[in-house]
């Protein structure tokens, strides 16, 4: 678990970094990271 919040952690850094220089972030990145983020949080409550 704990590597997958890290993983979890460096894209969330990632799409923060390009916000914060004022770059696009596609739509299609956003919906992989919601769909990445909702698994794990499925993941975690399943256990």
């Amino acid at each position: 678990m704990q590597s997958l919040a890290r993983t979890f952690s460096a894209h969330k850094q990632g799409l923060e970094e390009q916000w914060g220089q004022g770059e696009q972030v596609a739509t299609e990145e956003l919906r992989l990271a919601l769909q990445h983020y909702r698994s794990f949080f499925n993941r975690l409550l399943n256990t």
